[in-house]
């Protein structure tokens, strides 16, 4: 528990991302519809070696008021229920609260200390 297992990067344009991620490191972007997103909006990464790395997401799917440049990481946890309360103990500011991604998990999404934006999930197959 409390690894890193997802990035997202946030775009403009989905494709346009995927294209250049693709070209440069190899990696192999495909569509999302099991989350009723389109290619237009949302793409999981694959490496070469078949695993599922992270996203391109739309900039849509930001919770905050600006852009997001860089990479959005996603820590696994035991409990989302539990972290919430220790990001803003320690001086973090909860951004999404906890949210269903239907067959993925719990998420909720916050800013550390230092204005980065990350994501704490619980992955359970069953969230809805």
């Amino acid at each position: 528990m409390n690894q890193l297992t997802h990035f997202a990067i946030h775009a403009s344009r989905v494709r346009r991302a995927a294209s250049f991620y693709e070209r440069v490191f190899n990696w192999k972007c495909r569509g999302y519809a099991e989350a009723g997103v389109t290619d237009d909006e949302f793409v999981q990464i694959f490496g070469e070696d078949g695993k599922l790395y992270g996203a391109i997401q739309a900039r849509k799917f930001n919770p905050l008021k600006t852009d997001v440049l860089g990479f959005e990481c996603s820590i696994e946890v035991a409990d989302v229920d539990a972290i919430a309360p220790a990001v803003e103990s320690a001086g973090g500011k909860i951004v999404m609260r906890k949210t269903a991604i239907p067959g993925v998990g719990w998420i909720i999404k916050f800013l550390d200390t230092e204005g980065n934006l990350c994501c704490a999930v619980r992955y359970d197959a069953t969230a809805k």
